[in-house]
C-alpha cells in the first residue's frame, strides 16, 4: 500500500468512526493569546482567515473564537492565569507565498525567513506573529507528495 492510499484509507475510516465537524481535523490548533480580539483581527488581515463564530465569558473576553483558513479551522481564546498564552509553529499553505508574506508583514508580522524555493517542492517564507507564533507560509510548487 502506498503512503497516499494509506492516507486515504485512514481518513475514510476516521470520518466513519467519529463526528468531526466540517473544517476541523482530528488535531485542531487551539491558541491562547493575550489580546485575543486583536489577535483574531490580525489573523484576518495577515492570512485571510474568516471568523465563523465565538463565545465570550462574563467579562466579554473571547472564550472561544473559531477562524476558518480556507478548509481548516483554528480556535483561539483569551489567555489567562490558568491558561497562559501559547507559542507554536504553524504551516500555512497559500496560493502565492510572496504575496501572502507581504500581506502578513503589512498586518504586523515580523519576517524571520525570506521566501525561497525549497528542495522539497515548496516555495516558502516565515513570519513571527504579534503573539509570538511562527507561521511557515508555503506554496506547494508540485502536485507530488512529500514522501
Amino acid at each position: 500500500m502506498t503512503a497516499r492510499s494509506f492516507r486515504r484509507k485512514v481518513i475514510a475510516d476516521w470520518r466513519r468512526a467519529m463526528h468531526v465537524p466540517d473544517g476541523f481535523g482530528v488535531v485542531t490548533p487551539y491558541i491562547f493569546a493575550d489580546g485575543a480580539e486583536a489577535y483574531a483581527r490580525f489573523l484576518e488581515a495577515a492570512f485571510g482567515a474568516h471568523e465563523i463564530g465565538r463565545s465570550t465569558d462574563a467579562h466579554g473576553r473571547i472564550a472561544n473564537c473559531q477562524l476558518l483558513f480556507s478548509t481548516t479551522t483554528i480556535m483561539i481564546s483569551e489567555a489567562s492565569e490558568q491558561f497562559p498564552a501559547t507559542r507554536a509553529a504553524y504551516y500555512l499553505y497559500v496560493a502565492d507565498a510572496d504575496a501572502a508574506m507581504a500581506k502578513a508583514e503589512q498586518a504586523g508580522a515580523q519576517k524571520i525567513m525570506d521566501v525561497a524555493d525549497m528542495p522539497y517542492g515548496d516555495r516558502q517564507g516565515g513570519v513571527r506573529d504579534p503573539a509570538g507564533n511562527i507561521w511557515w507560509v508555503s506554496q506547494r510548487t508540485t502536485a507530488e507528495p512529500y514522501f
